[in-house]
């Protein structure tokens, strides 16, 4: 049975571990949280560099999905996933002066649900499902809360930044770029979770080739996972001197992205960010299927691979935008 929305603003805790990817397809569950509860306030526990996005912005202007983020990557948290230990005592006050806990960490024997009411955690709503073939990703991370009951039917995720993130962006260009603004900048990010969702390296170097001939600057983006494919294009794209990104914050990263006019990228977490804050991308899929897994909205261009084979992809089936 449903439960009944108080008028009231709670304190709301969203707990949410996983991957870049996984963490902005649950924005618009968290972005249906806010609408039903209009002023709470929300806090997320997850992996920090990743849920610290949920401070720089949120469903709206002037908005963010967090007033505050906490590491889950904590030891003494370690006990609230066994049987019958003790535990912390400051975590215990922390987890209890939430009105609602959501979570959408794997739970299957309820060890956390149940410490966390051992806790003092009284409004408890396991979030977890797993994804399957179907609905679009956003729409099953969100099917759980409907028992609070919070419904969505876009799965559109919305990241609109705060003025503080775009002006690091705008700080960061110039620093490097004397003739910012004077070319459309377009983004390529080569590298993703797993090397089957990878379009060849010599694919985005050819890419990067292009988009300079026709006036773009090239912005690339990587993290230490792509160290080597950032190596060769720095390389062979040295010619048209384009900006590197490397290992940046991923607020500074998804406010660079505000400023490009196109985006291409494979099936990553970079990929959704681009497209939550309304770059106009073109995401390439291999063994993934876009219609669940790629991000949702408009502004999204999926290009599936050849019996989901990124390496025979060819080139000319990447279409330039007009800059």
């Amino acid at each position: 049975m449903a439960e009944e929305i108080s008028t009231q603003a709670p304190r709301i805790l969203a707990i949410r571990g996983g991957a870049i990817g996984d963490f902005v397809l649950t924005l618009p569950a968290l972005a249906a949280l806010h609408r039903a509860f209009p002023g709470c306030h929300m806090e997320i526990l997850g992996y920090k560099h990743i849920a610290e996005l949920g401070l720089h912005g949120g469903p709206v202007a002037g908005s963010t999905y967090a007033r505050a983020v906490r590491c889950i990557e904590y030891g003494a948290l370690a006990a609230f996933f066994a049987r019958a230990f003790d535990l912390d005592a400051e975590l215990c006050r922390y987890f209890s002066g939430f009105d609602r806990v959501v979570s959408w960490l794997f739970d299957p024997d309820k060890v956390f649900e149940t410490n966390l009411g051992r806790a003092g955690v009284k409004t408890f709503t396991p979030a977890y499902t797993p994804i399957e073939n179907g609905s679009h990703a956003s729409l099953q991370l969100a099917a759980e809360l409907a028992k609070i009951p919070v419904q969505i039917d876009d799965p559109v995720a919305h990241l609109v930044l705060a003025e503080s993130a775009l002006e690091s962006a705008r700080a960061w260009l110039a620093e490097r770029d004397g003739d910012v603004g004077t070319r459309p900048l377009v983004a390529i990010h080569p590298g993703s979770g797993s090397s089957r969702k990878n379009w060849p390296v010599g694919n985005w170097r050819s890419l990067g080739d292009r988009a300079a001939a026709a006036g773009a600057r090239l912005l690339i983006i990587g993290g230490e996972a792509d160290t080597a494919s950032l190596d060769y294009l720095e390389k062979k794209l040295e010619p048209h001197t384009p900006l590197l990104a490397r290992n940046l914050p991923l607020h500074l990263v998804a406010a660079l992205l505000t400023r490009c006019v196109a985006y291409f990228g494979n099936d990553t977490g970079i990929s959704h960010i681009a497209a939550a804050v309304g770059a106009k991308c073109t995401l390439l899929f291999g063994p993934s299927g876009p219609s669940v897994w790629a991000p949702a909205g408009p502004n999204v261009t999926t290009i599936r691979a050849p019996g989901g084979n990124l390496s025979i992809l060819p080139l000319d089936s990447v279409p330039l935008p007009t800059l």
